[in-house]
């Protein structure tokens, strides 16, 4: 009589290579893991404990004065690529040989550690030694820095930041250690050659800097604590310089170049990598900053952000002496800030039919946004009626002292040479030679003042005579010769600085020449 067929090493099998799979598994892993926890190169010093007495049994000449190319070199780790502190394979392979112990390919780290800091083995344990001499022994043991207090030889961890504060007597945290603090374990970006970009990129920033008034300005007054002649900064504060170079904050300023505290930062590309906005302080959201900016203008302060071409976004027509003071983009300045022109409260759903009031009133107001161009668009077709037109009913009357007073200009719509010159003629308005009044019959004795009228508008007089009118009598050459020139006229002057004039009456002649 048969039973059921029964296989319990099928399954015991299975069960083993189970169990072994999972445990090699988890032996991966504490492996990775200890790797992990026992350093960088995968190192498991604490098994190797009873082996090395001292550390220098591996690490041979790290505590070593420098010398050949490590000589005279500030940072070890950072500025001599030639340098690295681990092991040769050798040394491992003195017992891993295959027969005393198993063979180990182990091979140390193409490159040090990519690093600002400022350090060198030898040099710290040198001053360290001469500042506290009962610390001499313990460092020499490298216990110090890369043993935890209280734990057993060669637990071994990488040296810690708190470590290094409290050794430094630096209170608080790593990032929020005082200015001062920094240069000591730092190098100044462009010092550190060994940070890639992306590594300058992920340099933590301290709490300070996520503070809205440290961005709006207070990040310039910490910038300002370098060193000082007097109460005059001279220098860069060596915080700022330990992540941040002339790059970095030419990237916002546009008055960079006239910065002295940004110029003492030495230039370095890779400082770009960490990433600024220029943001707009809040002043600028109030919404009367439209109206009252113009005065506030007149200081330094906006040259740190805006460009000539960002104000002219808006002032297009007619640019204040305050835009003009501004630098233009240009290389080592930053592009400025983004303005985007918008239309000002007063400006209404119906400012187009209330305009003509203030436009008489303030036209300078308006002119710092409107280019006349824009008017003409409107106003040229029917510029002489009213209601409705440029002119205000009447206008005809009195444009003569308008012109002549310049309120506005006439050539903006008007062509002198036709539209002015053919009215004038219909209605006998115009000169009818060198020495008839004419237009000026209404002023008596026009002629004996007409030099001061030409003076002070030259313009209007060609709007009706060519040179030869004046040249029948203001001519040394020919004609009345009467002398044109007013009291305390400098001919030497006219003379250096336009001689071309002179020669319309005196030729080559030209007296003093």
């Amino acid at each position: 009589m048969s039973g059921p067929v029964i296989r319990p090493m099928r399954h015991i099998v299975v069960g083993r290579v189970l169990i072994g799979v999972s445990l090699t598994l988890l032996l991966a892993a504490a492996a990775a893991a200890a790797r992990r926890a026992h350093g960088r190169d995968g190192f498991d010093h604490a098994r190797h404990a009873k082996l090395f007495p001292t550390c220098e049994g591996c690490h041979a000449g790290v505590t070593a004065p420098a010398t050949g190319p490590r000589a005279g070199a500030v940072a070890a780790s950072v500025t001599d690529a030639g340098f690295n502190p681990w092991p040769a394979p050798t040394v491992c392979a003195a017992c891993h040989d295959g027969s005393i112990e198993r063979r180990v390919d182990w091979a140390p780290p193409a490159e040090l550690p990519r690093t600002n800091l400022r350090f060198d083995h030898a040099t710290h344990r040198r001053e360290a030694a001469s500042e506290r001499p009962v610390l001499v022994d313990s460092l020499s043991r490298c216990a110090t820095c890369h043993i935890e207090a209280g734990r057993p030889w060669m637990q071994v961890r990488l040296a810690s930041v708190t470590s290094c504060l409290a050794c430094h007597g630096v209170s608080g945290g790593h990032l929020e250690a005082p200015d001062t603090a920094c240069a000591t374990c730092h190098l100044p970006l462009p010092r550190a050659i060994r940070l890639a970009a992306a590594d300058v990129g992920r340099l933590p920033a301290p709490e300070s800097h996520r503070d809205s008034a440290f961005r709006a300005g207070a990040h310039g007054r910490a910038a300002l604590a370098g060193a000082r002649t007097g109460s005059r900064p001279t220098g860069v504060s060596a915080s700022c310089a330990t992540c941040h170079a002339r790059d970095f904050c030419a990237a916002c300023h546009v008055n960079a170049p006239e910065v002295p505290v940004i110029q003492a930062l030495a230039p370095d590309v890779r400082s770009l990598a960490i990433t600024a906005t220029l943001r707009a302080p809040p002043s600028h959201a109030r919404a009367e900053f439209l109206r009252e900016h113009g005065p506030m203008a007149q200081g330094p302060t906006c040259a740190a952000c805006h460009t000539r071409e960002s104000c002219a976004t808006c002032h297009r027509e007619s640019v204040p002496r305050a835009v003009a003071r501004l630098a233009a983009t240009g290389p080592g300045r930053g592009g400025g800030a983004v303005v985007t022109r918008r239309r000002p409260a007063t400006h209404g759903a119906d400012f187009s039919e209330s305009h003509a009031a203030i436009a008489r009133a303030t036209p300078r107001t308006c002119e710092s946004c409107h280019a006349r161009a824009e008017c003409v668009t409107c106003h040229r077709p029917d510029a002489g009626s009213a209601p409705g037109g440029y002119h205000l009913a009447g206008f005809l009357t009195r444009h003569a002292a308008a012109a002549y007073s310049r309120q506005t200009s006439c050539a903006g719509c008007h062509n002198q040479s036709t539209f002015c010159a053919a009215c004038h003629e219909r209605a006998g308005l115009v000169s009818r030679g060198a020495l008839r009044a004419g237009f000026h019959d209404a002023k008596p004795g026009f002629l004996l003042g007409h030099g001061q009228a030409a003076r002070q508008s030259l313009e209007s007089c060609t709007s009706c005579h060519a040179e030869r009118d004046c040249l029948t009598c203001h001519s040394a050459n020919g004609g009345r010769r009467f002398n044109p020139h007013g009291p305390g006229f400098d001919a030497a002057r006219l003379r250096r600085k336009n001689p071309g004039m002179c020669t319309a009456c005196h030729g080559q002649a030209i007296p003093g020449a």
